[in-house]
């Protein structure tokens, strides 16, 4: 019997399918897609800086201040960035897309070798197109880097264990855990180790002398690289570099405060909101697993509470390996980014991988045993996704003014001009037309699979839907919105306007005062001068137009400030930018 296209791509060539679609999801935004946030153009300059100056170990960004953050995503920027002579939009969210790719793949090929394959390929794309994921895939940041080198670290660990009885030591284990480190620092060696030996101890097979002199051996063949960078930088930044850098490691995790350096170290919550975002991170698959629970049957304990609790413990050390080691990493990530005050949703990605697993045989069960569930679920979604074409189609033909419509119940400025931007995403193009096509075919294939009550095929079905629709949030939504919000146009503009060059740019850099311009500074190549630290007699000054008036009055007694020109609305700083001459008193 022959088969279709599809299906001999799901039976022979799985991991082939899985890198081209991850490539397709992101490579053509990460290439169209301006900056509009303060992340990415942030990290994007420390590579301009590298190709500009040579420095490839601790090279100065904005306004001279020096890179904290250890140098594996910037070098991978410049790498790429070298045949074109300049970084990109592209080149700097190159090494997380590639990552992304990737880490999707290693996680298809471990799974699929030691589970049911239909739950490796179900989990893999559960990952593909889960909001968070997706997003990191798509980011020039260090997040979803960072979070390849750890998901393929502990998936060497564990062959390690598994093959080797961890006799000897592989070489790609401290090549990746080096890599971890040399991307976000400490937490990158010491977050696959805490899973690692959480793991070894709930085996029950190896005595603690055994686990603690692997676990060494890790550890200090994974931190020679990474410490000759440290000491470096630490030789060429001096205190400020190791305070900086003490802050960002060590002061997150023990609650600390530091006041040599100028900005907060942010991102406090509570324990709460990491389970609040691993949540809202896997949508759309969370609202399946709600809808799921309507109805389970819940079997109450048949013994004392305390009995009950060690025949639960019982079976999960009884568990096969490879969904101990999954439980286990999950539970370890997600508690170990719980003890820090400094907590974002990205830093739970790690376990992503391994929840995905749970959620593909969870998934599975209902699907085979309870069909309702994957209707109502189905409905939901193509209920949704028919809304949305609709509103769109009417916005695209005149027929309705979305903006009109919902700007009266929009509050802030920043929100009025995000809905404003995604209104114009509705504007007729080849992309756009294209993207919505391509919605409504799996719109349709959806509903047709709900007609003839296959549930497995349903569930294809929404996950090519939810595909589709992350290529229109980001080819079609998002494409607007980064280009409406984006500094690109205002720093065209001042260049050809006014004689701007790399001597004469000057701003203050002040994060607990006043907002940096991380955005403006990367489209003007890096050339943002230190006005506390020059003091110059004469030149051109670039702020945030809310708090210029602060700044001319903090430097009354100094210079007399002229202003030349105002941007629009940039999405970074949630405001305008304002581009002033000055000269000393």
């Amino acid at each position: 019997m022959r088969t279709s296209a599809l299906q001999y791509l799901y039976l022979q060539k799985p991991v082939s399918t899985i890198i081209i679609v991850c490539l397709i999801a992101v490579l053509p935004w990460a290439a169209t897609n301006e900056f509009s946030t303060k992340g990415e153009p942030r990290e994007a300059a420390v590579a301009v800086s590298m190709l500009k100056t040579g420095d490839w170990t601790l090279p100065k960004v904005y306004a001279h201040e020096f890179a904290y953050k250890p140098p594996m995503m910037h070098w991978l920027t410049a790498a790429f960035s070298l045949p074109n002579g300049q970084v990109t939009e592209f080149t700097s969210r190159l090494p997380s897309a590639l990552a992304y790719t990737a880490m999707l793949a290693c996680v298809l090929l471990f799974f699929g070798r030691r589970r049911r394959f239909q739950e490796a390929f179900i989990a893999t794309l559960l990952l593909l197109t889960c909001v968070e994921i997706h997003r990191a895939g798509l980011t020039a940041r260090v997040d979803m880097l960072l979070t390849a080198f750890i998901v393929a670290g502990l998936i060497e660990l564990y062959r390690w264990e598994d093959r080797m009885e961890m006799k000897g030591l592989p070489i790609q284990i401290p090549l990746l855990l080096t890599g971890a480190v040399l991307t976000k620092g400490p937490a990158g060696l010491v977050v696959p180790l805490f899973v690692f030996a959480v793991y070894l101890a709930a085996l029950r097979k190896y005595n603690p002398g055994k686990i603690i002199k692997s676990l060494a051996y890790v550890a200090l063949s994974s931190v020679l690289v990474p410490s000759v960078w440290y000491i470096e930088a630490w030789m060429r930044g001096g205190n400020d570099f190791l305070h900086v850098a003490l802050a960002e490691n060590f002061g997150r995790f023990f609650h600390l405060e530091s006041s040599d350096i100028h900005y907060e170290l942010g991102h406090e919550n509570g324990v709460w909101y990491n389970f609040v975002t691993l949540a809202a991170g896997f949508v759309p698959w969370t609202l399946l697993l709600f809808i799921s629970l309507f109805g389970l049957k819940i079997a109450r304990p048949d013994s004392a509470p305390k009995k009950w609790l060690s025949k639960c413990l019982h079976n999960i050390l009884a568990m096969d390996k490879v969904r101990l080691f999954s439980l286990v990493a999950s539970v370890c990530i997600v508690f170990f980014y719980c003890l820090p005050s400094s907590k974002r949703s990205v830093y739970l990605m790690p376990a992503y991988p391994f929840i995905a697993l749970f959620m593909s045989q969870y998934i599975l069960h209902f699907v085979e045993r309870r069909s309702g569930v994957m209707r109502i679920f189905s409905g939901v979604m193509a209920g949704i996704v028919a809304a949305v074409l609709v509103l769109v189609v009417l916005q695209m033909t005149g027929a309705a003014d979305i903006y009109r419509l919902l700007s009266a119940h929009v509050a802030s400025a920043s929100s009025t001009e995000t809905l404003k931007a995604a209104a114009l995403s509705a504007a007729p193009s080849a992309i756009t037309i294209s993207v919505l096509a391509l919605m409504l075919a799996a719109l349709i294939t959806l509903c047709y699979q709900m007609v003839k009550k296959n549930n497995i095929k349903m569930l294809y079905s929404s996950i090519f839907l939810a595909f589709t629709v992350n290529l229109f949030i980001d080819g079609v939504v998002m494409r607007k919105i980064h280009r409406e919000g984006s500094s690109q146009p205002f720093a065209t503009e001042i260049r050809q306007r006014f004689p701007l060059n790399d001597t004469n740019v000057y701003v203050v850099n002040n994060l607990r005062l006043y907002p940096n311009l991380y955005g403006l500074n990367f489209y003007m190549g890096n050339c943002f001068r230190d006005l506390d630290a020059e003091k110059p007699s004469a030149g051109y000054f670039l702020s945030a137009e809310s708090v210029f008036p602060a700044i001319i009055e903090k430097y009354a007694d100094a210079y007399l400030f002229e202003k030349l020109h105002t941007s629009k609305f940039i999405a970074e700083i949630r405001g305008r930018i304002v581009l002033s001459r000055f000269r000393k008193k």
